[in-house]
This record gives structure tokens, sequence and C-alpha cells, in this order.
């Protein structure tokens, strides 16, 4: 009886100083390190510890160097494996969290940024789904490579989103030739825009990313007025240009009480080929100086890059075509899915207030 009283000790032992060591883990990723709860199973071996984690946002290419930290301070080898899985909150049918991409104008790689931050999204374990919300430039059929997919029907009432490297996708542009022109006024984009949202079948979805037009028009305004959206992320360049209409973006969101969760700076400076150098070809921290005027986080600094333009003109996944750059579309996916779980933890809703301005 004593033997097993002192092995009993010991195992809870053991597992106070793992959660005393997963606790203390900190990151952008993990602002209050990994929480007891996220412990699914926990063995404690003669030849070092087994552990499960089940974490509630993507990020699952974490692994590596979590595995590293946790054998270092231990002292012992660890077998670990994580599992996504987002509570059972849902905002709106089956779909869990839906993310606007939006920018001040156009040509600032808004549709791209969306796009491969949903192949990142899905590659660290989210359940993913892509709206194209730019009537009249819809660009996503071409940037997944689908752009001559046509979606079906099983009742001639709701349309079957196009599946991709697991991302369901639905777009206008899989609707309308590509060669036609879209000439429809407001109301007519915004229709057709709900009609695109409320008659697919997204199915089970933990982020839908919708990829918004740029300004601050009609189809922004039906987006925040009629989805539950739980926030959304500015795309823009370093050039002031850029940086006064993406101003504007985020004044929108404020005007109707969608958080903003942060600004990707795109095309941010260019690596010389030959010496390895820096240029910034459209200016110098002008992303990080407009999200610290208005308090919101710059999730990321994403280079001009050929492979990425390359990767998006050609229809395949950044995750593949250029692991150089998929790091930062990675780390992207990982700060977004982070920050939307400890914004649902700290509010449960988000209240979409217009004004007659």
């Amino acid at each position: 009886m004593f033997g097993i009283n002192k092995l009993f000790k010991k195992n809870n032992s053991d597992r106070t100083r793992l959660y005393e060591v997963l606790e203390a883990y900190k990151s952008g990723v993990f602002p209050v390190g990994i929480e007891r709860e996220w412990v699914e199973n926990y063995t404690q071996c003669h030849d070092g510890i087994t552990l499960a984690l089940q974490i509630p946002f993507a990020v699952k290419s974490v692994n590596s160097c979590l595995t590293d930290y946790l054998t270092k301070q231990l002292g012992q080898s660890v077998k670990l494996t994580i599992d996504v899985k987002l509570p059972d909150v849902h905002k709106y049918k089956a779909v869990k969290h839906i993310l606007l991409v939006a920018s001040g104008k156009g040509g600032v790689g808004k549709s791209t940024t969306a796009a491969f931050l949903a192949q990142a999204l899905s590659a660290e374990g989210g359940r993913v789904g892509i709206l194209d919300a730019d009537i009249y430039g819809p660009s996503i059929p071409t940037i997944f490579g689908v752009r001559d997919a046509k979606p079906t029907s099983k009742d001639n009432k709701t349309l079957n989103p196009i599946i991709k490297d697991e991302i369901s996708i639905q777009s206008i542009g899989f609707l309308v030739p590509a060669e036609n022109a879209t000439v429809w006024r407001g109301p007519m984009a915004s229709q057709a825009l709900n009609q695109l949202l409320n008659e697919t079948e997204w199915g089970e979805l933990d982020y839908l990313i919708v990829d918004m037009p740029p300004g601050t028009g009609d189809i922004q305004l039906t987006m925040t007025q009629k989805v539950p959206a739980s926030g959304a992320l500015i795309v823009t360049t370093p050039q002031d240009l850029a940086l006064a209409d993406a101003q504007k973006g985020i004044a929108m969101f404020n005007q109707v009480n969608l958080p903003t969760l942060g600004l990707i700076e795109n095309m941010s400076h260019f690596l010389c080929g030959h010496c390895g150098e820096k240029n910034h070809i459209f200016g110098q921290h002008g992303g990080a100086d407009l999200a610290s005027r208005h308090g919101v986080p710059l999730i990321a600094e994403v280079p001009l890059d050929i492979n990425i333009r390359e990767t998006s003109e050609q229809g395949e996944n950044i995750l593949t075509a250029s692991t150089e750059q998929a790091a930062n579309y990675v780390a992207c996916a990982q700060l977004v899915g982070s920050i939307l779980h400890y914004q649902t933890q700290s509010t449960s809703t988000v209240d979409i207030v217009i004004t007659d301005d």
C-alpha cells in the first residue's frame, strides 16, 4: 500500500509539473500559455511522456516547437499530438467564425491574402470556406485554380460549393462568364451576395473567410448589417495612398461596431535576390504606424515576392508551392485563430449599429 501511495503522489507531482510548464509557455499565439483543460490525454512511461492536446483554434504546426520546449523543460522525451476542435458555438448556421478580409483600395493583394489565409487555416486544422464577395471583380476562382468549375445543386434551391484543398469555395465567378462585365447597381450586387451566402450549402465550418470588394460601399454595409461576423482584417501596402484608404476601412468597421482584428501589410518590402537586403519600395513603417494609431495588431508584413504572384496566377496552394513564403501565411493564420478565440472568451456577441451618417 505504501508503494502505491508513493507512485500516486509521484504521478500527481509529474502531472502538476507538466501543467506548470504548459502554462508557462507564452507566445503571441498563446498569450496566457497552454490551458489545463486543453490536455486531452497524458501518459507517463519509463521512456517518456505521451501527451495529447485539443486546442480550440487552428494551430497544428506548433507541434514541433512545443515538443522541443516540453522536452527541454521536463528533461525527458515527449511525444505530442495536437487536435484542433473549436467550441460548438455557431455565428451563422453551422459556421463558427465569419472573418471579413477588406481593403480601402484595390490592388493591394487582398484577394490573394484571403485565399492564402484560408489555405493556411485549413492546413492548421480548421474546417474552412471562402466566399468571394467581390461581385464586380471576382478573383478567388482564379487564385484557387477552379476558374472553369460550375456549382451543382441537389434540390435546385441551394448550391454546393466548389471544393479545392479541402476548402469550400463560392463566387459569382462560377455563375457569370469571366469575359462578361457585371454591370449591376449596388442593391442588385448586394442581393446577389446575399444569395451566394445564404443559398450555399456550407456545411460545418470553423472559419468562413469573406473576400470583400475594395472600398466602403453597399456590399460592405450589407455584410456588416446582415452577417454576424466575428471581425475584419484590413489589408494594405505601406504606400501613403493605400494607408489613407485603409484608414477609411478601419473607420467604417468602427462605425458599425465590428472589431478590426488586425492589419496585414502586403508588399511590405522586396528582398534583393543578390544581397538579400530589404528594399522598401512602397515606403516603410506605414502599416505599423496605422496599426499603432488604432490600437490593433500588425498581423504580418508580407514581402513583395514573385512566388506569391506566380502561385496565385497558377491556382496553386501557397503552402506547397512556396515553402519560403508559406511561413508568413501560417503565422498569420495562427495569430488570427488565436485572436478570434480569445476575443470570443471575452465577449459573447458583437452588436451591429448603423447610423444615419
